[in-house]
């Protein structure tokens, strides 16, 4: 079974991937990129374990369902884009796995076998997977959003990737909606911040991202954190070898980044 590197990623912005116009073509660099992961995996993932920044729960929960449904968690949107839709398979027995071995780290979790996917899963899988035949449990945040927490969660997923499950932390490395064009300095600071941190060894990323609130930009690129803790989990998953930048975008003046560990 060849082993899978855990990936943080941009999941875009709402469905704009699937729209038309100015909003398709400020995503479009994202959009190239999500189609070209494929290119950069060893092998095709046996099953996508996607760690979803828009769900968030007391309990880590993954989704346990055969055939999840979609949740649309995205307004003022085109009526066409509440049709979308991701018939990938799900995943019971990896979701009930994961979640044992989560527990055998010490955590708590469970499955869920009626919730379904957010628009941080099905949309990235939709540019990246399209023809929906891998199989897909989407895990939650938990609810405190302590850094520490989320790269241990990673931690005990990293198993998984030996057996050809694709750990993929779907967020967005820049997250400041109210100011989103407002701070285009402090986005390029932070990542330049990330790259430096998630270089290090395991220990050395769990402890640099667990400061990420002091680094240059990193309040401005997040006044919340849920879209940066998806980067913890596949963080975590990771090895003791350094994280490793696999892209640099842009939406509009902001910056964007994804990376691998491996």
């Amino acid at each position: 079974m060849t082993r899978m590197p855990s990936l943080y990623i941009p999941h875009g912005g709402g469905p704009s991937f699937f729209m038309t116009g100015e909003r398709k073509l400020k995503y479009q660099a994202t959009e190239n990129f999500l189609r070209s992961i494929q290119d950069i995996l060893p092998a095709k993932p046996t099953a996508i374990l996607i760690i979803t920044a828009h769900w968030e729960t007391r309990i880590p929960t993954l989704t346990g369902g055969a055939h999840p449904g979609l949740i649309y968690d995205y307004y003022g949107f085109p009526p066409e884009t509440y049709e979308l839709t991701y018939p990938a398979p799900g995943a019971p027995a990896l979701a009930q796995r994961a979640a044992e071995l989560v527990k055998q780290a010490g955590f708590p979790a469970v499955v869920d076998a009626e919730y379904g996917w957010d628009h941080g899963v099905f949309i990235p899988l939709k540019v990246m997977y399209p023809d929906a035949e891998v199989p897909v449990v989407a895990m939650s945040l938990h609810e405190s959003l302590n850094p520490e927490l989320h790269s241990h969660l990673g931690r005990s997923l990293s198993a998984l990737r030996d057996e050809g499950v694709l750990i993929l932390g779907a967020g967005m490395s820049y997250h400041n909606l109210r100011n989103f064009a407002d701070h285009a300095q402090a986005s390029f600071a932070f990542h330049d911040w990330l790259d430096q941190s998630l270089a290090g060894n395991w220990a050395e990323r769990c402890d640099r991202l667990a400061q990420w609130h002091a680094a240059p930009g990193g309040r401005a690129s997040h006044p919340r954190e849920e879209h940066l803790l998806p980067l913890m989990v596949a963080s975590g998953a990771g090895s003791d070898l350094p994280g490793r930048p696999i892209w640099r975008g842009s939406v509009g003046p902001t910056c964007l980044g994804a990376w691998a560990f491996d």
